[in-house]
């Protein structure tokens, strides 16, 4: 098995639930997990044996273009496009971080985790 990841991508975006989120907009960090079993024998040294993590950055960064109302929503189509892009994959996490969210009171951030 082995696990790609990328750790504290970091987005400016207009994700939220209120119109004034998505007006002002916020700083997003996202962490993926991919986890599979190599097609063919990884010590051939090809990037098509393994899963592309600049690729996968590529998603999630074409994914947080799009406003959503939900964090939920956005790391799901997250998932989905990297599903779809390696069908072997076993298994997806992704991870978002809201910064400062619009809660009342001092907060970090606000997170969900999604599982694939």
């Amino acid at each position: 098995m082995i696990t790609i990841a990328i750790q504290g991508a970091e987005f400016f975006a207009f994700h939220g639930f209120y119109a004034e989120e998505q007006k002002l907009g916020t700083k997003f960090i996202v962490d993926v997990e991919v986890n599979f079993m190599p097609l063919n024998d990884i010590r051939a040294d090809k990037i098509s044996n393994t899963v592309d993590y600049e690729k996968v950055y590529n998603m999630i960064a074409e994914q947080m273009k799009h406003t959503r109302k939900l964090i939920e929503t956005v790391a799901q189509s997250i998932a989905d496009d990297i599903k779809h892009h390696y069908p072997f994959v076993d298994s997806i996490r992704v991870s978002m971080k809201k910064l400062n969210p619009p809660l009342g009171g001092k907060v970090d951030y606000s997170a969900i985790t999604i599982i694939l």
